[in-house]
């Protein structure tokens, strides 16, 4: 007697007739697929699950019955049906995706697999403008009022949206920017508007989830992105029009881990504006790669004394570290301002010489 289920929807039948794959749920697949793979892999899966979904799997598995081979291929043949959609819809959106899955599925098992991943899958609006050209793109959006180019930017990948920004007028640089940082939840009718003008101009693929994006996160990853003479044009206007949030994006533009990317020289004029205590406490919580570096800066006799005063410093407060932390990148970000070191930027071939 077949028995509904009630978690998916899906149907499940007694173990004296053979099912087809389609007769599983989306749990018993998933778990038939864990079993076929080995333990290994299925332990690297793991990882990434939460622990009540580990739970559910862990649980089918041991409901498992005999899976012959017929059903082990069908069903690992999904999984890669629905793996491979899933790329071409990441790389291409989902109209992408459907052209090349009728190609090499057909209509129908293109459709069919569209569907079922779209039903959980969230499309990001202005998908269809990944593979367009900032350059391009530039052309179409520069002459629309700075919130429509604030709302497309924040929706594009951070190296796209920093070009786009940095060869914007400079007069609406810092208002393309200050908008995108200060920008939340957005609504599907206005997200549907923008989209609609786009699409006279670009053809595109209309969307309609509701989601968040812009923030003060969003404008950091772009302006870390653009050139030195761009981000320093935005900051300062923004410190006229705006002193709170310029402060709270310098904050984050850099933050102390970012240490890293600079050269040994800087390091070394870096260091030399720094309190050795100040220093001990930044390195309290950090990984042995920002400390390696750190040393490796240092006369084998200041690493020396510096480890040791980190070592008797005993703990100390997360706060306090922070705040040391945040006095040396300040630090650094004047050096940068003066000249004497330079942070190295995408697009940017400046050398410290």
């Amino acid at each position: 007697m077949a028995k509904t289920n009630a978690a998916t929807g899906g149907t499940a039948t007694g173990s004296s007739k053979k099912k087809g794959a389609k007769e599983y749920t989306g749990r018993q697949k998933a778990a038939i697929f864990l079993v076929t793979i080995g333990s290994e892999l299925s332990s690297e899966i793991f990882k990434y699950l939460r622990e009540d979904e580990i739970e559910t799997l862990t649980f089918e598995i041991a409901r498992l019955e005999t899976i012959d081979s017929e059903q082990k291929d069908m069903i690992l043949q999904e999984f890669q049906e629905l793996m491979m959609a899933n790329q071409f819809i990441s790389t291409g959106g989902i109209d992408y995706a459907r052209e090349l899955l009728e190609k090499s599925l057909g209509s129908q098992k293109a459709i069919d697999i569209i569907n079922r991943l779209t039903s959980s899958l969230q499309v990001r609006p202005f998908d269809f403008i990944r593979r367009t050209d900032p350059a391009h793109l530039l052309n179409f959006i520069q002459q629309e009022h700075p919130q429509t180019i604030a709302l497309i930017l924040a929706y594009l990948e951070p190296n796209k949206a920093s070009i786009i920004l940095q060869n914007l007028p400079h007069e609406v640089q810092s208002d393309v920017a200050r908008r995108i940082a200060t920008m939340d939840r957005t609504s599907p009718e206005v997200l549907r508007e923008v989209e609609r003008v786009l699409e006279k101009k670009l053809s595109t693929l209309s969307s309609e989830d509701y989601t968040t994006a812009g923030g003060v996160e969003s404008i950091v990853e772009i302006l870390n992105l653009v050139d030195r003479a761009s981000e320093k044009q935005i900051i300062e206007a923004l410190e006229d029009e705006d002193p709170e949030l310029a402060e709270e994006i310098k904050k984050r533009m850099f933050v102390f881990e970012d240490i890293v990317m600079l050269d040994d020289r800087s390091i070394q004029k870096v260091m030399r504006e720094v309190d050795s205590q100040e220093l001990a406490k930044a390195l309290k919580s950090v990984d042995t790669e920002v400390q390696d570096k750190i040393f490796k800066n240092m006369s084998k006799r200041a690493a020396t004394m510096l480890r040791e005063d980190m070592e008797y410093m005993g703990p100390v407060r997360l706060k306090d570290v922070e705040e040391a932390q945040q006095k040396i990148v300040s630090i650094i970000r004047h050096l940068e301002d003066t000249g004497e070191i330079v942070i190295a930027r995408a697009g940017e071939d400046e050398m410290v010489v």
